[in-house]
């Protein structure tokens, strides 16, 4: 598995901008914030400030490529709380590199390449393949680079779609 880049609200400046309220605090959960919950993923409500998303992708790129897939999941993960829950601006360098850090990566490199934006270009390919390929929402699922599954999904799904495919699921 590997995190494509993609950017909830491309109009978001690199600065961030306030948040409209999309919901209610005490409106029922929506299918996604459900399944979420039953998955230990809480979307919490009330967010203020939608931040840019693009430096928190390329220090996704970085860690991807020069640590383990055990970190690299566990940072995501930890990135995913740090937004969708406590409401983190992801846009900061030291908000990533705290992160980063909890996750067991080493924070110099990646310092280093953050200040360098060395994976800028790499960021942006993969923000035009995702368009290319018709992403429109996260989560998003491509297998194969042809086939796509938008939304949080079942298991059953993904795995029908694997056995579609010949694949075996895991």
């Amino acid at each position: 598995m590997r995190f494509a880049p993609f950017l909830l609200d491309p109009s978001t400046p690199i600065e961030g901008k306030p948040r409209k309220q999309m919901s209610q605090p005490d409106s029922p959960p929506s299918a996604m914030e459900a399944r979420g919950a039953t998955l230990g993923a809480i979307f919490a409500r009330g967010r203020q400030w939608t931040s840019n998303s693009l430096l928190a992708h390329e220090a996704s790129e970085f860690i991807t490529e020069h640590e383990s897939p055990e970190i690299a999941w566990a940072f995501h993960r930890a990135m995913f709380k740090a937004y969708f829950t406590d409401f983190a601006d992801v846009a900061k360098q030291d908000l990533l590199l705290e992160v980063a850090n909890s996750s067991g990566v080493s924070v110099d490199p990646l310092r280093t390449a953050l200040e360098a934006r060395s994976y800028q270009e790499q960021v942006m390919d993969g923000l035009r393949w995702a368009r290319q390929a018709g992403v429109t929402a996260v989560p998003t699922f491509v297998f194969d680079d042809q086939y796509a599954l938008v939304g949080a999904q079942d298991l059953a799904v993904m795995e029908q779609m694997m056995q579609q495919l010949g694949k075996q699921p895991r």
